[in-house]
């Protein structure tokens, strides 16, 4: 069977290969990648039961595989048993399709430690790094160390010295598009909305935002909701050019949406993402009009 033979590759020494990744660097023509927050197996049950620290024994509900150029999740797995089984689902996964992994609060803790950085470095591969994709470059952050370092200092310095050579690196060789992948996001509707538990605090956010911006930074992601995937329920808004997107959860939802995905076009001129449920998806496939972008 397929899935025995399936093996995941992941992001080594800060950068994550796809094939021919001279060939990536280069503008090729439109192209799509889907997006999943919060898998959290175990959450559901969890959630509904009001016991979110040790009530997440059965994760039966979230069940699922990702059925084109790359498959993006965004944190969120709690035991060894939960990531154990989330690696066997997605070895189900057609291997042409590249899967990414971002660090979420979960995975690293609220207050990351060395221990737990190491942790998820060994399940999923580095905890930040970048990589092209048909002429577009892709930032991936470790944004748990924007929200709380106090228990990693040094390995936050590290993360710093890296993002600001990469927005170096940026500013100095184009790319068609700049993408911002994190976990926790910047904010949900506003930059100057007060601090809480979904966003990062004011004084880090616009110092990043000004960063962002010099680097022309077109589309940040998270996935608390990553797109939310912490506040596992759509949000976001664009300012100043920067698109900020906060998705729903494929997993437990804390609001109204349903289970889903993200489904980013990417073109030459422009980033066009809608949320689409699992049911959609399974039925009918993305929505037309975004075929028609990949013609």
């Amino acid at each position: 069977m397929l899935a025995s033979y399936v093996m995941l590759n992941y992001a080594k020494h800060r950068y994550f290969l796809l094939s021919f990744p001279d060939e990536q660097k280069e503008w090729n023509g439109p192209f799509y990648f889907i997006q999943a927050a919060d898998p959290q197996l175990g959450l559901m049950k969890a959630w509904r039961i009001g016991d979110c620290d040790s009530g997440g024994d059965d994760w039966t509900e979230e069940a699922f595989q990702p059925r084109k150029i790359y498959f993006y999740f965004s944190g969120c797995t709690f035991s060894e048993e939960q990531v154990k089984d989330l690696k066997e689902e997605l070895r189900g996964t057609d291997p042409d399709i590249p899967l990414v992994f971002v660090s979420g609060n979960h995975d690293l803790g609220k207050t990351p430690t060395p221990e737990s950085v190491e942790q998820f470095c060994h399940d999923w591969g580095d905890d930040y790094f970048s990589f092209w994709v048909g002429g577009v470059l892709c930032l991936v952050l470790n944004s748990q160390f924007l929200f709380d370092s106090s228990g990693c200092p040094e390995l936050m310095e590290a993360h710093e010295v890296w993002l600001e050579s990469q927005l170096q690196r940026a500013i100095q060789t184009p790319s068609r598009h700049l993408l911002v992948f994190q976990h926790i996001l910047l904010f949900l509707r506003t930059p100057h909305e007060e601090d809480d538990y979904f966003n990062l605090q004011r004084g880090i956010r616009e110092r990043l935002i000004q960063r962002f911006k010099q680097a022309v930074v077109t589309y940040i992601s998270h996935f608390w909701g990553e797109s939310c995937v912490h506040y596992h329920r759509n949000a976001g808004c664009c300012y100043d050019g920067l698109d900020m997107v906060v998705s729903s959860a494929v997993g437990c939802q804390l609001g109204d949406d349903t289970h889903g995905v993200r489904v980013v076009v990417v073109t030459e001129d422009d980033v066009i993402h809608r949320y689409h449920s699992l049911d959609q998806l399974t039925e009918r496939g993305m929505d037309e009009d975004l075929k028609k972008f990949l013609v």
